[in-house]
């Protein structure tokens, strides 16, 4: 049974029964272990490397008890892999990889083949789910779990403009999809430009391409800090119509794009460093030496004459 994709948004009252522990998949001579209510989750993993990418095996299942679609078990085949909450590298410090939200994670991971593959769910009631349906259960099953509710709906947020974009994320007619995906993306798209219009105005450039900003203008530098933020939240607002149905989803998005933009580039900035560093180290580890030498003097003399000047 092909159940609608339900973008209902009602209060959801933190449950932590609804998780329980699935019981074993029957894997050649291994005798399978239904569900058991009664027994509190148990998260088993297996960690794989495959292709210098780590991922993880359940060696357990584990069950949810949906509050639309009832019983849910995951995985459904030993093949089943994960890569635990599937978080970028930049914003771990915002969502980690794992924490209280990982079984309502790896349930999500499960209804929308996160690891790659087939989905790889259960559902006891028949229920055949789509990744918008998919999202709203991960939503829910955060509460249940005890997740905050900024963090997990800022994660809702990030599934769900995913499913925007992933191919065959929206279960709707081609033009509603990419009416979605074209809206989505041109209001990311603005929200970008105008980060970067934003910071030739706070100091005071006009880069090619770039229009002065009306909310900051020539002021002194902290209104202009003002007025950025303010247009940080106002301007997406405004471009979350864009998202249709994903209104919500739109909001969060767009506002924590814009208000995070400056942030997230630089901790990309000192990413690429890094993992230049650590491959310069790597294939030339005299070149490694001297650069760091290099970077140590110079460091000295800048202090000692920007002390005594």
């Amino acid at each position: 049974m092909r159940l609608g994709t339900a973008m209902t948004t009602k209060t959801v009252q933190t449950q932590p029964r609804r998780f329980y522990d699935g019981g074993v998949l029957a894997i050649g001579d291994r005798i399978g272990l239904p569900p058991d209510p009664d027994a509190d989750p148990r998260i088993v993993l297996e960690r794989h490397l495959e292709a210098d990418l780590e991922i993880f095996s359940l060696e357990r299942r584990i069950a949810y008890r949906d509050r639309h679609l009832g019983e849910i078990l995951v995985p459904a085949s030993p093949e089943f892999r994960t890569d635990l909450t599937s978080t970028p590298a930049l914003f771990t410090w915002l969502v980690p990889k794992t924490g209280a939200h990982l079984p309502a994670a790896l349930v999500h991971d499960a209804l929308v083949a996160g690891g790659g593959g087939d989905p790889s769910y259960t559902s006891t009631q028949g229920h055949d789910i789509d990744r918008v349906e998919a999202d709203r259960v991960f939503r829910d099953a955060m509460a249940d779990t005890g997740t905050g509710i900024v963090r997990r709906w800022i994660v809702w947020a990030a599934v769900a403009a995913a499913t925007i974009f992933v191919k065959g994320g929206l279960p709707w007619s081609p033009v509603a999809r990419w009416a979605h995906r074209v809206g989505a993306g041109a209001s990311l798209a603005v929200i970008i430009y105008l980060g970067y219009c934003a910071t030739g105005d706070l100091v005071d450039q006009r880069w090619p391409l770039s229009l002065p900003l009306p909310w900051m203008g020539e002021r002194v530098w902290w209104l202009e800090v003002v007025g950025g933020l303010v247009g940080a939240i106002v301007i997406p607002l405004a471009l979350s119509l864009l998202w249709g149905r994903f209104l919500r989803a739109g909001v969060i998005s767009c506002v924590m794009l814009a208000v995070l933009l400056h942030v997230t580039v630089g901790l990309a900035a000192i990413s690429l460093t890094y993992l230049a560093l650590e491959w310069l180290a790597r294939r030339a580890p005299l070149l490694a030496r001297l650069l760091a030498v290099v970077v140590a003097v110079s460091a000295i003399v800048l202090f000692v004459w920007l002390s005594l000047g």
